[in-house]
């Protein structure tokens, strides 16, 4: 006899978990399906074991910088790389741990281990075992993407996820790809200590950003000594001296860079080509993104998808909200909607990038009278105070609503001090409301007020 659960849930990235653990408040009989590991890439392979890096690598770059500050470190400063992973390894090993015993602990859940796939709408297989339930929810999360690069069959190469598991120093680091993932390793494995190379195809970095923010990005990388190849049309692969041998078609000399590791940051695709999506009747895009509604609802009644797999965020951040808005629906008659969400993100790289709403080109093209505020971080008394002066805050406002339309602050603490603007924008309140606050001095906070009081028309 098959057994039969109130609800099914495939996979335990960031919404999986929180989902499964209102269900079972509810009193639902659920089962969670997991073929990896607990907690999904953000707790294993993604944003905490990462972080964990970025801040290994910024105590070993302020070491450095000792003598800037009046700290006289005597002896060479040596990054351990074998100590380093075993404390990123740790701290996230406790995540993975503590969703793992929080799931084994709740009355009404059955944690589940094996590859999960679609016996029909309403039946799922694991590795053999067929289980039932009215309410199926995909939250299969994504992994790194492998371009067709010629010779890439004849070398060996990295990704962000196997990166995980190196616990050595690469003599020279070349990553393909300008973007987030790349530019976050990038920066963290110069200040380890190896060379770095990034290489990216495009006539810049971070395109989905503005220009002015990928050119300040690239002045620190590049001030710290990594390497940035930009126009890399053609890329061609090669082993070479017990490394790698990349041929790029570039403006710029030299057309081939030899390095001793390869690191593949191009992005990211879905989970669901395993997972017999056709069987179900279940539509997903050309690129393999699960199509949702507002709600997250399928095209077939009784499957939701959440997180990564649907195209709608590639964040953890938007896969909680992707749990909340199903959760609203489903058990609180609270009609809450994908798109009632602000994009919001960041870029971890120190400084960091904090990112909300409209770019200063889609406020551009989208019609509006604009107005906008720029304050450079070295203007900024807390930036002084740090010497870390690089970057800029950015804000965007709609003319005639007063509303903010977006804002980009690239400096330090940008992270943090970015959702002032954001919770403002969610309120739907007008820019005064910031701009007459009197924020605690010293901070960089104190001086998103003053950039909002020097608005000018968007040329």
């Amino acid at each position: 006899m098959i057994p039969k659960y109130d609800a099914i849930i495939i996979g335990t990235g960031q919404a999986g978990p929180s989902l499964a653990g209102r269900l079972d408040g509810a009193g639902m009989k659920v089962a969670i399906v997991e073929r990896d590991k607990i907690g999904g890439s953000c707790v294993n392979v993604g944003c905490i074991p990462t972080k964990a890096l970025v801040a290994s690598a910024r105590a070993a770059h302020m070491a450095r910088r000792g003598t800037d500050f009046g700290v006289q470190i005597d002896g060479c400063i040596r990054v351990d790389m074998a100590r380093v992973k075993a404390r990123m390894k740790e701290i996230s090993g406790q995540s993975n741990q503590g969703v793992t015993q929080w799931l084994e602990g709740l009355e009404n859940v059955d944690l589940i281990r094996g590859h999960a796939k679609f016996q029909g709408a309403k039946q799922i297989d694991v590795d053999g075992r067929v289980i039932e339930a009215e309410k199926i929810f995909l939250n299969v999360g994504a992994r790194p993407f492998v371009p067709d690069l010629k010779g890439l069959e004849d070398v060996d190469y990295l990704t962000s996820s196997s990166m995980m598991e190196v616990d050595f120093l690469p003599k020279h680091l070349i990553i393909i790809g300008g973007s987030y993932i790349g530019l976050e390793f990038g920066q963290m494995y110069r200040r380890f200590g190896s060379e770095v190379t990034i290489v990216e195809r495009g006539d810049r970095l971070i395109p989905r950003d503005d220009p002015d923010v990928s050119e300040a990005v690239r002045s620190f990388l590049e001030k710290e000594g990594v390497r940035v190849r930009l126009n890399a049309e053609c890329i061609h692969l090669a082993k070479k001296g017990g490394g790698v041998a990349v041929q790029v078609d570039c403006d710029d000399e030299p057309s081939e860079i030899l390095g001793s590791h390869l690191l593949l940051a191009v992005g990211r695709i879905p989970n669901t080509d395993a997972l017999g999506l056709e069987t179900a009747g279940v539509t997903a895009n050309g690129r393999g993104y699960i199509e949702v509604d507002d709600q997250l609802r399928t095209n077939v009644p009784g499957i939701w998808a959440l997180g990564d797999c649907n195209g709608r965020g590639a964040f953890t951040h938007t896969s909680y909200n992707d749990f909340e808005i199903v959760a609203a629906n489903l058990l609180d008659d609270d009609a809450r909607r994908v798109s009632d969400r602000i994009l919001c993100y960041g870029l971890f790289t120190d400084p960091p990038l904090g990112r909300v709403g409209m770019t200063e080109q889609q406020a551009r093209e989208s019609g509006r009278k604009v107005l906008i505020g720029k304050r450079l971080m070295k203007h900024v008394g807390r930036a002084e105070e740090r010497s870390e002066t690089d970057g800029f805050i950015k804000i965007l406002v709609d003319a005639d609503t007063n509303e903010i339309l977006g804002a980009a602050i690239l400096g330090i603490n940008g992270d943090e001090v970015v959702h002032c603007l954001l919770d403002v924008m969610y309120a739907k309140l007008p820019y005064t409301v910031i701009s007459r606050a009197v924020h605690i001095h010293p901070t960089v906070s104190e001086l998103v007020p003053t950039t909002l009081q020097n608005l000018r028309p968007l040329d």
